[in-house]
């Protein structure tokens, strides 16, 4: 049974969440402020966290950041606020996706889902991503999930690598920033757009030699990015 963990200050809600998660099938546990939820978050082993954003003790900016720093499970962030600077931030810090209060809980079934068979494929498959993809001194290993740029390695998330490992393995082709969300997220692409755009920004300061020039991924304006080989 997946375990998922709710860090969310907000009894009803968090409440709501569980009773719906728990009917799909899932092992959920609810920490109501940002120091236990971290500390929970770091303690036991979760297959994904639904992290609020306004949180009491440590805001789910800090929670996300901290957790980061030592997991690759996938973050899922709730907020209230429709603001795209917020959610841009929330994204950047590691958040894997966002969803804007009010919503479906049916909808937050549908996008936890997704995020834990997307996440099962990438660690568990081997099948014909057991090679390695080497462009220009960009060296992706597809099988251990490590990514060197000129000998030295690079950190990335699990969606900043699955990204940067579909981008390369298709390289030359341009892809919309719709198509790579389905692709990624496994999801409609509806006011997602930012999810695509704070990834593919994040990636290129970890593997371009100078952002304002990448020489790896390129954005093709009016459409979306491509691979250049």
């Amino acid at each position: 049974m997946k375990k998922i963990l709710i860090i969310e200050d907000e009894v009803s809600i968090a409440d709501l969440e569980k009773d719906y998660l728990e009917l799909s099938g899932f092992d959920v546990t609810i920490k109501e402020d940002g120091e236990t939820g971290v500390e929970e978050a770091l303690a036991r082993k979760y297959d994904l966290f639904i992290v609020d954003l306004m949180l009491p003790k440590k805001d789910g900016f800090e929670v996300v950041r901290e957790i980061r720093d030592y997991k690759n499970t996938p973050i899922m962030m709730v907020t209230a606020k429709k603001d795209d600077i917020d959610k841009i931030r929330g994204l950047g810090l590691g958040a894997d996706d966002y969803i804007t209060k009010p919503f479906s809980p049916s909808e937050l079934v549908a996008r936890v889902k997704a995020h834990l068979g997307r996440f099962e494929r990438l660690t568990g498959a081997v099948q014909e991503d057991n090679r390695l993809i080497e462009i220009r001194g960009l060296r992706i290993d597809s099988t251990a999930r490590r990514v060197w740029v000129n000998g030295d390695e690079k950190n990335l998330t699990t969606k900043e690598f699955e990204l940067l490992k579909f981008l390369a393995s298709h390289p030359n082709h341009v892809y919309t920033k719709e198509e790579l969300f389905r692709e990624i997220w496994d999801l409609e692409s509806v006011g997602d757009i930012a999810t695509v755009t704070v990834h593919i920004k994040k990636i290129r300061e970890k593997i371009e030699p100078d952002t304002a020039k990448p020489q790896y991924i390129e954005t093709i304006w009016g459409v979306g990015y491509r691979f250049r080989i």
